[in-house]
């Protein structure tokens, strides 16, 4: 069991370790290729903190687990809003004055509301994935389009797409940059195969179900990347790119990584997914909703509204590890 848990956790900091290389290869690679910085930032960068869950879910599909994939997903989006962005309020609130943020911030509610209504009968079908997955390029094609269009209109003005901007790695060799894409590649799915692997023996010795594996361990480990994220950009007073990092990686776990589920391992669901743990989702984003705004019309997370979201971090926990008990 000792080395069960030790692969677990040296898979989990390889995946994040080799999903950042896969990023810096990619991204630099495009940069060589004369991509502006502003359309790398929005799509390589911004899914270079998703590629963990990615590849959990599509190897855990894979290997006929969709429960572990459906609460990966899950799990990380309770974790970015509850933990990662509430650890991230109390450490320093966040004041956001980026309109793409303001915009996305409903259109995450949306697609939560309509994940949550498909896994409603406990059966994820491949028509549910594929639409999620169709939801998740057009997703990316209006936002780069709305982008580029403002910015042949006007100089880009929007704070988290320019401190998206600045997040692009500088670019090295054509041939280091496919030394480490390459290389991120292959590293990537190893570690997600063994990760796989450990924390379903892990989860049969105790007793406990893939998807609550799926929901806690795993969860907490790919969601990482938005915590250090989210904490350098405070560090760097880019409070709009922590706050857009938790959203545009909570729109992707949705629409590209709880699709795959779908489209690889379709088919019936454990009945708690769909009865506690997507409602549990839910209710976490639309009190997000409600949180960003205040009675002065500012855009702000305090230190309370951080404090309350770890409150129901907490309160998911003790539901999920009562219920096992009981």
């Amino acid at each position: 069991m000792f080395i069960q848990i030790l692969i677990l956790l040296l898979s989990l900091i390889t995946l994040v370790w080799s999903a950042d290389k896969f990023v810096f290869g990619a991204s630099s690679l495009a940069r060589n290729f004369g991509i502006s910085p502003m359309i790398i930032g929005l799509t390589i960068v911004a899914m270079g903190s998703s590629a963990p869950e990615m590849m959990i879910a599509a190897t855990a599909s894979l290997q006929d687990n969709p429960d572990t994939a459906v609460g990966n997903a899950i799990g990380s989006n309770i974790t970015n809003i509850a933990l990662v962005l509430g650890l991230t309020a109390l450490f320093h609130p966040l004041y956001v004055s980026s309109s793409t943020i303001k915009r996305e911030i409903p259109l995450i509610l949306v697609i939560t509301a309509i994940a949550t209504y498909m896994l409603a009968n406990s059966n994820f079908s491949f028509n549910e994935g594929l639409i999620l997955i169709i939801g998740f390029f057009s997703y990316l094609a209006i936002l780069l389009l709305v982008t580029l269009k403002r910015a042949k209109q006007n100089p880009i003005d929007d704070k988290m797409v320019l401190e998206a901007e600045k997040e692009v790695p500088d670019a090295v060799s054509k041939p280091r940059s496919f030394f480490w894409l390459i290389f991120g590649m292959i590293l990537l799915p190893l570690s997600a195969s063994f990760l796989v692997d450990s924390s379903v023996f892990i989860a049969k010795a105790f007793g406990i179900s893939d998807l609550v594996i799926g929901l806690t361990v795993i969860a907490v480990g790919t969601s990482l990347p938005e915590l250090a994220a989210s904490i350098m950009s405070i560090i760097k007073k880019e409070d709009d790119l922590a706050l857009g990092n938790i959203i545009g990686s909570n729109i992707f776990n949705i629409l590209a990584v709880l699709s795959l589920a779908g489209l690889i391992s379709p088919g019936d669901i454990d009945q708690d997914a769909a009865a506690r743990d997507a409602p549990y989702m839910l209710a976490t984003t639309f009190l997000l909703f409600i949180l960003c705004f205040s009675r002065s019309g500012k855009f702000r997370i305090t230190r309370a509204k951080g404090l309350l979201l770890l409150a129901v971090y907490i309160g998911y926990q003790v539901l999920l590890f009562s219920q096992l008990k009981a």
